[in-house]
């Protein structure tokens, strides 16, 4: 699978469980949208990435991926402690200068 490098580096980062890795990916004022809730800038997606893996403790391995300009959309398998696992969900990344500024899940 041919992935942008800032978009391997999130899928990285978060299998590592490194937030600041993690972080490092996204650009200052990025926007990280999630089970119908907006976030946005870098504290609030500290705090929504770390209850997300505390809580589910999940596992992202990504399955394919599909440019369409601005925007890479990556589906993956999640795997985790909450019902229904594993179930797959398309991550929906925009990359401008090599960060993320925005990420849709679903």
């Amino acid at each position: 699978m041919d992935l942008p490098a800032i978009i391997a580096l999130y899928f990285d980062a978060d299998g590592r469980g490194d937030a600041d890795a993690l972080l490092n990916t996204f650009a200052a004022d990025a926007v990280v949208e999630d089970e119908n809730a907006r976030h946005e800038g870098e504290a609030v997606i500290r705090r929504w990435w770390t209850a997300a893996k505390e809580a589910t403790q999940y596992i992202a391995e990504p399955l394919d991926a599909v440019r369409d300009g601005d925007v890479v959309h990556v589906r993956a398998n999640i795997r985790g402690t909450f019902p229904g696992s594993p179930i797959t969900l398309t991550h929906s990344f925009t990359v401008k200068d090599d960060k993320i500024v925005k990420l849709e899940i679903h």
